[in-house]
């Protein structure tokens, strides 16, 4: 018995292999081109080898001898063809045009002569199948390349450019999301209804038809709109505003219909429009007409989420950190029916925020991601993942295997005041100013009640400055006293005046520390209504977005309260400067301290600063503790402890 096995015979239902068409498309253009090839070599392949070939001058010599025996002339070329009296064939490059004389000879010699005209492939044909190709089968080509949509420019230009992810895709969820509770609670009705939608047609409720992210650049907006794709499962399709515009007019509105005809095939889907303020201004406000290109492109955005049923399924968000030039009639209900602001993290956010993008970085023993936290306020998301990074960085570039807590201070120090300028070199006399500039800054910061507290002061130049003082908010702030701006003015005219106590004259150094306090001073008297001549009046900037400040600068007041405006802001600029000359002439001793300080080791934390101030002065400045960032961040109750020492009337023990 054979143990060959019988070969399977083939089921009735199975189906022969097929070739997928791009790779029909691809044998049949190597076919073509093998024919071609072969018509235009193949009869130069194919010519005899016994043919004899020699010169003109031969062949009549070979004539005298008689031992040719017919000749062709090719009219053409002149070429001429024959058979020789052995039998052998030849060809001659024969003269243009043919010898007459030479002709007659050639017939006296008994050489049959005659004249041929020749089909020639490449002289009758290959015209004729040049000009099929060109204006026949190229443009089928390019026609059936269009139509399947396999070529972009002209036939594509009004499709959108949205990119569609998946129910897999993206895989973003909730949980990728640190912080931002009540955000995510405010939206997850979305999520709600794309995932059970009976739910609210039972009761006759309706989920927002748009919903519109606001807030500051780097907060996660996206990061957020993807979270709620992933949580619902329905397809996302993302694009950005600035995807919608091209330099024809109606095209932007083309790609919007056809967006939003893609999602309801698609529905339930969710439409997220990033960076909507390049499309969404407000209308009216630019030099043009009302049909330039953002224009057209808004209205068609406004039809369509106007137009569109709600129980579609079709949810539009929308993200951007400028809601305030948005035109009135994206924002109003029934488009855009609920805004989700998005603000920067606060103390308990950005430590969970620290904790994610620190997930896969190798960490040393002594990192602390809470002090991390305290020591970034008003970091946005993104500010702190780039502050983890710049903490791997530094950590590779000194050789460690591990980031270590110097690693994130150092990074910390770059991203808020900028890289180090080793190849800065300053002279004695400039250095010694900067010292004592910096010293006025950091002992004005310490001494000042409601000033941030002192983290640290350099007198290396960092970014575009030549020295920084370092101050950090004790916590969040989101409302600061009239107190606390003040102090804000004393702190910056510190180095001005300490110039002026140990030089006698003033430099350069403080342009950036006036423009700000003049700025600041500004707006305590125009906004904040701090001055009691002008009262509790306020003017804002009432400048148009769109054509410039220098174009429109308009105010809303009058040359006469303009003058008390200026007066009061000279008169807020000028007490604060008497107030830092008191004090930095009471603690002389201290500035002339951290300045040699500074002088020796060139950069030196609060503490140390703090340090040398009390003992200048002789006890300490501040009875309740040192009013400085490392005391701030090792005693977490330092406000309750302050409150109960005033209470009780006694000193609270340093931390």
């Amino acid at each position: 018995m054979s143990n060959t096995p019988s070969p399977k015979k083939k089921s009735p239902d199975a189906k022969e292999p097929t070739l997928r068409p791009e790779q029909r498309r691809r044998l049949t253009t190597v076919a073509i081109v093998a024919v071609a090839i072969g018509i235009l070599v193949g009869p130069n392949l194919f010519k005899s080898d016994t043919v004899r070939r020699f010169n003109y001058s031969t062949f009549l010599t070979q004539a005298e001898d008689h031992k040719v025996s017919s000749a062709s002339v090719q009219n053409a070329s002149g070429t001429i063809t024959g058979v020789l009296s052995s039998g052998v064939h030849y060809t001659v490059a024969g003269p243009m045009p043919v010898i007459p004389s030479d002709i007659k000879a050639l017939r006296k010699l008994g050489v049959s002569v005659k004249f041929a005209n020749p089909s020639s492939f490449s002289r009758d044909w290959l015209p004729l199948i040049e000009m099929l190709v060109l204006f026949v089968l190229v443009p089928l080509f390019i026609f059936s390349r269009l139509s399947k949509g396999q070529m972009g420019g002209m036939m594509s230009i009004g499709k959108s450019k949205a990119k569609k992810f998946d129910e897999d895709r993206p895989s973003t969820t909730f949980a990728d999301v640190a912080g931002y509770v009540g955000v995510k609670e405010e939206i997850s009705e979305v999520v709600s209804f794309l995932k059970n939608p009976e739910k609210y047609k039972a009761i006759g409720a309706r989920i927002p038809k748009g919903i519109l992210l606001v807030g500051p650049p780097g907060t996660g907006k996206t990061l957020i709109a993807r979270a709620v794709a992933g949580e619902a499962k329905v397809p996302f399709f993302s694009v950005s505003g600035s995807d919608f515009m091209e330099m024809f007019v109606g095209v932007g509105a083309s790609r919007v219909r056809d967006l939003f005809t893609t999602a309801r095939k698609q529905a339930p889907a969710i439409i997220f429009v990033d960076e909507i303020d390049s499309i969404g201004r407000k209308r009216g406000a630019g030099l043009g007409g009302g049909h330039d290109e953002r224009e057209q492109t808004l209205n068609q955005m406004l039809s369509e989420m106007d137009g569109f049923d709600p129980t579609e399924g079709v949810v539009v968000m929308a993200a951007t950190n400028r809601p305030d030039v948005l035109d009135a009639a994206l924002l109003r209900p029934g488009r855009f029916d609920r805004q989700v602001v998005v603000p920067l993290p606060d103390l308990e956010e950005r430590l969970p925020i620290l904790q994610v993008h620190a997930k896969n970085k190798q960490l040393a023993d002594d990192v602390n991601l809470e002090t991390v936290a305290r020591g970034t306020p008003g970091m946005s998301g993104a500010d702190l993942a780039n502050l983890v990074n710049e903490a791997a960085l530094h950590a590779v570039r000194r050789d460690s295997t591990t980031i270590a807590m110097a690693d994130f201070e150092n990074a910390r120090d770059r991203v808020v005041m900028g890289q180090l300028r080793d190849g800065q070199v300053l002279q004695d006399d400039e250095r010694e100013r900067v010292a004592y500039h910096e010293s006025g800054h950091a002992l004005l910061a310490y001494v000042l009640e409601h000033s941030d507290p002192l983290h640290k002061i350099t007198i290396l130049p960092r970014g575009m400055a030549l020295g920084v003082t370092w101050t950090l908010p004790e916590e969040d702030r989101h409302i600061h006293s009239r107190q606390y701006v003040e102090d804000s003015l004393c702190m910056r005219m510190g180095g001005r005046v300490a110039e002026l106590l140990i030089y006698g004259d003033l430099s350069t150094g403080a342009s950036d520390d006036l423009q700000r306090n003049t700025e600041l001073a500004g707006r305590m008297v125009r906004e904040w209504g701090m001055s009691k001549r002008v009262g509790p009046m306020a003017w804002g900037s009432n400048n148009q977005v769109f054509l410039g400040e220098g174009l429109m600068q308009t105010r809303d007041y009058s040359d006469d309260t303009a003058k008390i405006i200026d007066e009061e802001v000279e008169r807020i600029l000028r007490e604060q400067e008497a107030r830092a000359i008191e004090v930095l002439t009471l603690h002389r001793r201290g500035l002339e301290a951290v300045a040699q300080k500074l002088l020796a080791e060139e950069s030196i934390d609060g503490e140390t600063a703090a340090q040398l101030i009390d003992e200048a002065h002789g006890q300490a400045v501040h009875p309740f503790g040192k009013k400085t960032v490392r005391t701030m961040l090792e005693t977490s109750n330092h406000d309750a402890l302050t409150a109960a020492a005033k209470l009780v009337g006694e000193t609270t023990p340093e931390a």
